[in-house]
């Protein structure tokens, strides 16, 4: 479904964010990167989808493909047309509008009339807790509640990829859970295909097929979540567990043993 081929991301033509990156979606499949902050997680989702243009950002080597269609030199509008959705890191609400119109607004390209009422339900069977507050204003929802929305703001424009950046930041632990729940969900029951930017490394892997590290702008490490769990690491830089299983904060580990190796 997506080919991302060794591509580089330049902003303003001086800042180099990405330096070869590749990777693939397939259909259905749940993909993650992985990464600390400024590894180039985020950048690359822009690349796909588009929005780097907005940010004087560019693809200046490499190809991005989706479903046979060459789509790094086209704008955010075309590209969602495609096919591909994304949720914004931050929870970017409308604040002033209402939760129902926030989602009517992720299908402002779609004609069905019908079609998008239908899946305003179809969202909200997923997302129950914000059907109760489908006329409250989005900018009094509580950060799980946002959350939600903004997930559910993408699937409204029916995607087969949705990209989903950083879903858990900022909220707690429980939170973190159910939406990871409804994510796994949403992919099983509409085989939907998920690119997904995540910190937690953890909750990320709990649901992935497939998952990238990226370091400074370069992929460093890949292959199937079941084994970049398992990866010592992976679980102790990003995990904060000991070979042993004993908890560590990123403070003590002192070391990241990079294994220069490709898993899988």
């Amino acid at each position: 479904m997506l080919e991302v081929n060794n591509i580089e991301v330049a902003y303003m033509n001086v800042i180099q964010a990405l330096r070869g990156v590749s990777l693939s979606v397939a259909d259905g499949q749940i993909v993650a990167l992985l990464g600390a902050n400024g590894g180039g997680k985020t950048t690359t989702l822009k690349a796909v989808s588009g929005m780097l243009k907005t940010e004087e950002g560019e693809v200046t080597e490499g190809s991005i493909a989706f479903d046979g269609h060459r789509i790094d030199r086209l704008g955010p509008e075309d590209i969602a047309v495609l096919g591909i959705s994304q949720a914004m890191e931050g929870r970017r609400v409308l604040e002033r509008l209402s939760v129902e119109e926030n989602l009517f607004v992720g299908a402002y390209r779609r004609k069905d009339r019908r079609g998008v009422k239908q899946d305003l339900e179809w969202v909200f069977d997923y997302f129950p807790a914000i059907k109760r507050l489908r006329r409250r204003m989005s900018g009094y929802l509580s950060g799980g509640e946002q959350q939600m929305l903004v997930i559910g703001r993408a699937m409204m424009a029916r995607p087969t990829l949705m990209l989903l950046d950083e879903p858990s930041l900022g909220l707690a632990p429980l939170l973190v859970q159910e939406i990871y729940e409804i994510i796994r969900k949403i992919n099983a029951d509409q085989k939907m295909a998920i690119l997904l930017v995540e910190q937690n490394v953890r909750a990320a892997l709990a649901i992935a097929d497939y998952g990238h590290v990226l370091e400074n702008g370069r992929v460093v490490l890949s292959g199937p979540a079941e084994d970049l769990r398992d990866n010592e690491d992976i679980r102790e830089f990003y995990m904060g567990l000991s070979a042993v299983g004993s908890k560590k904060s990123y403070r003590e580990v002192k070391h990241y043993r990079r294994r220069k190796r490709w898993l899988g």
